[in-house]
């Protein structure tokens, strides 16, 4: 196995890591949902208050890690959004010449404009220690550093994609397999 090859997989392994592990995040947030719902519930009953803002922000803080760190994943295994008019008629090597152009032409300028662009708003709200301002709310500037985190992940699996799509156009018997449906 070539180099990159070997590259692209680990990068590939990272990403189904990180998915696998934010299945359960939205688990986990969707019961502390429930929770923040009965507790504002019977708050109203009671007269003792069981929620806080700092619960209603580690849910929010859950929904954003999901998909923050769920976009490399969902690119990894081609679960995105696609407009599929004419793509699934194509070959395989058909197919990779287009997720080959929509990943260098779009995809990769993008991220890279996302981390230039966020970077300084990263910065400074790690600078100041930036914290919600409700009341009992958490700090804002560790979910804020996610969003590099994503956007590097996001390029990471970007560049797997591009290897896996380069050796499926190198790939002499790629149409051969014909229309398989499936990406390598």
């Amino acid at each position: 196995m070539s180099f990159l090859k070997r590259i692209s997989a680990a990068v590939d392994r990272l990403n189904d890591l990180i998915g696998a592990s934010i299945r359960w995040l939205a688990l986990v947030m969707v019961l502390l949902g429930a929770f923040n719902a009965v507790a504002r519930y019977l708050t109203r009953f009671t007269g003792v208050s069981l929620s806080s803002n700092a619960y209603i922000d580690l849910q929010w803080y859950f929904f954003s890690l999901i998909f923050l760190l769920g976009a490399a994943y969902g690119l990894n295994q081609d679960v995105h959004v696609r407009v599929d008019v004419l793509y699934s008629q194509l070959s395989r090597k058909g197919r990779a010449w287009i997720d080959l152009a929509g990943t260098v032409l779009f995809l990769l300028p993008f991220s890279l404009l996302m981390l230039w662009v966020s970077w300084p708003a990263v910065r400074n709200s790690w600078s100041i220690r930036e914290v919600s301002p409700d009341p009992g709310g958490l700090p804002r500037y560790p979910i804020k550093a996610v969003i590099l985190v994503s956007f590097v992940l996001l390029v990471l699996q970007a560049l797997s994609q591009i290897i896996k799509q380069v050796e499926i156009i190198r790939d002499d018997d790629g149409d051969a397999a014909g229309r398989d449906g499936g990406a390598a």
